[in-house]
């Protein structure tokens, strides 16, 4: 009877503690979500309608921003996760006793708009890897070097967010890869099993969660950044955070609710996604410890 007085008790204690943060959550960020919602379905006179998101399906101009921003998003996640964990297999034992990874991880201290800054620089036609390989011979004028920023399929935004986002993942994995039981490793490999044998048996289970996890904020959160696209991407298309800033800021003050629903519907996407993915990868980690403790 104790036992369970002081169980009851306890649980009580963490809700008081966790009221605080719950509250400030609700309080700013869900007056926010309210104050967007709400204004995504008002005219400007305050009448409530559905025909801000008629207008928005039947715009042209915002399908091809969701079709540039979903490919840049898949592709920067996609290469971002690959890239990373096969850093993360590479370097992870000699991370293990070096200060070496810190080395990794600076690239997370650069803000993203010095990021894009920094990419124009180096890879436009006239930044400095043109001027270099002109000035080598390499090229015969500036002008035949490749366009990579400022370009329609997001090619720039793409290497930035590769860039900026590996070191991340690389932090997401490496905890992960230090807990993993490599023994089971030499095992599948006495057994004639190949690297791929290996890392399909030994490695994949265990980071598969955390693969997962990463991939759900890397889709969110380059489907909503702004100061990339609008630093080197075009005009036309522009990505969907670009055309909603475009929208919010116009002279026309009835194109504000399409600002607002056009950037609350990837929000609820990732929302969904996020949701499916935890329940999955809660379900993987349960059969996990269920295995371990047979």
């Amino acid at each position: 009877m104790n036992g369970r007085i002081r169980l009851l008790s306890n649980k009580w204690k963490l809700r008081l503690y966790l009221l605080p943060a719950i509250a400030v959550t609700l309080l700013l960020v869900g007056h926010g979500m309210w104050s967007a919602v709400a204004q995504s379905f008002q005219t400007i006179d305050g009448e409530w309608t559905i025909a801000t998101y008629a207008e928005l399906f039947s715009n042209h101009a915002f399908f091809h921003s969701l079709k540039l921003t979903v490919r840049v998003a898949f592709l920067s996640t996609i290469l971002s996760l690959v890239i990373g964990l096969v850093m993360t297999r590479m370097l992870y034992e000699l991370f293990k006793d070096s200060t070496l990874k810190i080395l990794v991880w600076i690239p997370m201290l650069i803000p993203h708009f010095v990021a894009g800054y920094l990419v124009f620089l180096f890879f436009s036609q006239s930044g400095l890897f043109s001027s270099l390989l002109y000035q080598m011979g390499v090229l015969e004028n500036r002008g035949n070097f490749p366009v990579l920023v400022q370009e329609k399929f997001g090619l720039g935004i793409i290497l930035t967010y590769v860039w900026k986002e590996v070191p991340f993942v690389i932090l997401m994995l490496l905890p992960v890869y230090y807990e993993i039981d490599h023994r089971y490793s030499e095992v599948v490999r006495t057994l004639g099993g190949s690297k791929w044998d290996v890392f399909k048996t030994v490695e994949l289970p265990w980071i598969l969660p955390i693969l997962i996890e990463t991939a759900v904020i890397l889709l969110a959160f380059v489907a909503s950044a702004f100061e990339i696209p609008y630093l080197l991407g075009v005009t036309r298309p522009e990505m969907l955070p670009v055309r909603a800033y475009e929208w919010f800021y116009d002279g026309d003050w009835s194109k504000r609710p399409l600002a607002f629903s056009a950037m609350l519907l990837p929000g609820v996407l990732a929302l969904l996604l996020a949701t499916f993915s935890i329940g999955a990868v809660q379900k993987h980690r349960l059969r996990m410890i269920k295995g371990r403790n047979r």
